[in-house]
């Protein structure tokens, strides 16, 4: 359970949110919802203990298990396998017994009888912990989220960063933790995993708090909603469940709008009346009073909520190019001895629109990195034709410099803009004031979405590579996106799983891994978006 009295969270000398109270009970599945930078994802770490709150107490109850949006640093050489088991401690029993199967096979006499009395502890505490069955669950949760059984053996370091943050969610699941705080769970999952992950946590008996943007994961499985109001500091607790909720804000509003019409109504009476009589000796203070009356009925009503600001997202004007800006020829890349790509064969001509499919684990994200100059291929040529400029959306915001602020990110990539011009640009991105000095780690992954797109505006990119450009934005912010997608002149390969990013890019091609199949664009293929 977490238990939360008078808590304000600070952002540098910024006010993100103040005098916070509530509680999540065992059972309580909580909607954590708001716009991008209303600071939820600093909410979720604070009560993971990551950060710490500026004022009040939080008292938690029992083990918590926290997925940040970001893959946590795990070793890179431990396999995916170990990692899951490593929630209950499982990973140093299964050492100490792969370690005493390895004696017993080798040793003899004395030697051998250490190596069994050894091995016969090792199992003992092993099936203490859970033994095989624990075993087949880490295998199940790893299935459950959409990782192959090829990869249970494969070490951290060799996945890609959707693949690694499914690790972390599947060994979340596996710990058994009392209270989960997941941020962003179904990025990166496929359609079978999202339903699977729906399914999970309606049957978990313990606290919940998730963000997404994710609606029909909040319809499915979330009992209580809260809502960030940036432009109050606070936070609106609603008991009830994700439909009830919206019904609840309409009825609200609805609410307001009559009150507000009704109030102005009256007030406007009594002003005309306390004018009429103001100049009269004899009635002079009567309309003093009915004026301070009519001031006193406005000033009553709830104040009006303002419409959440849009960010203004552009994509560059491309600089001129030759016919075939960027090519790859027979690229290949493998990792720990696991081909990933196998001879892909790519022309993207200027003006061209490319969507790349495939599952989970199919090199996506691996192919775009190659494209970009991210990574070397282990055989083949990527191919830059006359004119080209790249620009790249890294899914995980690894072109981010994170131990800079955001003006510093902006200006690196853009040296050539003076500070005011750097400025603007990020409060068209929704960086204003104080923001703009923000480092960069603390981003929510919707502004670190909003700050790498901000890095493109001024690029000149005639060519983009953008790897899943929609996670982390709340609706309003993914429709200015998709909208820029649409309007933008030059060559885009993308990477989605969202099919209104399909809408928006209006593909003339599309290549389908692992097998690099590439064919004229059908909306037969559209199938495939959802488990991209």
């Amino acid at each position: 359970m977490i238990t939360v009295r008078g808590v304000d969270i600070r952002v540098g000398a910024h006010l993100l949110l103040s005098d916070l109270s509530f509680h999540v009970s065992p059972g309580d599945r909580v909607g954590l919802v708001g716009r991008n930078g209303a600071g939820k994802t600093t909410l979720m770490k604070t009560l993971a203990g990551e950060d710490r709150p500026a004022a009040g107490s939080i008292n938690v109850s029992g083990s918590v298990g926290y997925l940040a949006q970001d893959p946590r640093a795990a070793d890179p050489n431990i396999t995916v396998t170990a990692r899951i088991l490593s929630a209950r401690g499982l990973d140093a029993v299964v050492r100490r017994l792969r370690k005493a199967e390895a004696a017993m096979s080798t040793a003899v006499g004395e030697a051998q009888e250490r190596a069994m009395a050894s091995y016969a502890k090792a199992e003992t505490q092993f099936q203490a912990a859970g033994g095989y069955a624990a075993e087949a669950e880490a295998a199940r949760l790893a299935a459950g989220v959409g990782l192959p059984n090829r990869a249970l053996e494969q070490p951290v370091g060799e996945l890609s960063g959707g693949q690694r943050r499914r690790v972390e969610l599947a060994r979340i699941l596996f710990a058994q933790h009392d209270t989960l705080l997941l941020d962003e769970p179904t990025n990166h999952l496929d359609a079978d995993s999202v339903l699977w992950l729906r399914s999970f946590l309606l049957g978990y008996p313990g606290g919940l708090v998730v963000i997404s943007h994710d609606r029909e994961l909040l319809a499915a499985t979330v009992n209580r909603v809260f809502h960030l109001d940036p432009q109050r500091t606070t936070i609106d607790v609603h008991n009830t469940g994700w439909s009830k909720y919206l019904e609840q804000l309409e009825t609200d509003e609805r609410r307001r709008a009559r009150e507000r019409s009704t109030a102005e109504r009256k007030a406007a009476v009594l002003h005309a009346q306390a004018a009429k009589m103001q100049s009269g000796a004899n009635t002079a203070v009567a309309a003093r009073n009915m004026a301070r009356r009519a001031d006193k009925l406005l000033s009553d009503l709830e104040p009006v909520r303002r419409a959440a600001r849009v960010a203004r997202i552009r994509l560059p004007e491309p600089v001129p190019s030759g016919k075939t800006p960027l090519s790859a020829v027979g690229l290949k890349k493998a990792y720990g001895g696991l081909q990933v790509l196998d001879g892909v064969d790519l022309a993207v001509d200027r003006g061209s629109r490319v969507v790349i499919l495939g599952l989970n684990g199919a090199g996506k994200t691996t192919l775009l990195r190659l494209l970009a100059g991210r990574e070397e291929p282990d055989a083949g040529t990527v191919v830059h034709g006359h004119g080209l400029r790249l620009g790249y959306f890294a899914q995980e915001h690894d072109t981010l410099d994170l131990a800079g602020t955001v003006r510093q990110n902006l200006a690196s990539v853009a040296p050539s803009l003076t500070d005011g011009e750097v400025r603007n640009v990020l409060g068209s991105f929704l960086f204003s004031g104080d923001d703009a000095d923000k480092p960069a780690h603390v981003l929510s992954g919707g502004e670190k979405t909003r700050l790498a797109l901000a890095g493109l505006v001024h690029s000149g990119a005639n060519v983009l590579l953008l790897d899943e450009p929609t996670n982390n934005l709340d609706p309003a912010s993914r429709d200015e996106v998709l909208a820029a997608v649409g309007n933008y002149p030059g060559a885009i390969v993308m990477v989605t799983h969202d099919e209104g990013a399909i809408d928006a890019l209006q593909p003339d091609r599309v290549l389908v891994l692992p097998d690099a199949t590439e064919d004229l664009w059908s909306d037969d293929y559209l199938d495939l978006v959802s488990l991209a």
